[in-house]
């Protein structure tokens, strides 16, 4: 008999299948791919992070502890993971990099998406 936890596994594998195939379509952009985003003040971006992480605290307390466990590996340049994703986006300017870039990525979303259908077999 299937349970809930089950139906949860199958919907969020059928979503990164979804996101595997919307990454390697034809014509689809790398997620690292630089992109003119709409200009915003800088009021609004700050407001939108603040109430988008507050509600993220107060839904999951435990997301404070992980916010501040990786925070300073973001901001410190030398070890920086923002910085690294900086350095990958200046990649994309080369076709092939950002085919390469694209396959990967659905590459990993599908396998996720196979090992939890696996996965929810063995379980049950």
């Amino acid at each position: 008999m299937p349970h809930a936890h089950d139906a949860l596994r199958i919907g969020g594998a059928v979503y990164l299948l979804l996101l595997a195939w919307q990454t390697v379509k034809p014509g689809a952009r790398s997620p690292f791919e630089v992109r003119d985003l709409p200009s915003e003040s800088p009021g609004k971006l700050f407001a939108t992070g603040f109430i988008t992480k507050f509600i993220t605290n107060l839904l999951n307390p435990k997301i404070a502890i992980m916010y501040l466990s990786l925070l300073p590996h973001l901001i410190v340049a030398d070890r920086g993971i923002a910085v690294m994703a900086g350095s990958i986006a200046t990649l994309t300017g080369r076709p092939v990099w950002r085919d390469v870039q694209r396959w990967l990525m659905g590459t990993v979303l599908a396998g996720l998406a196979i090992r939890m259908i696996v996965d929810s077999r063995r379980a049950a």
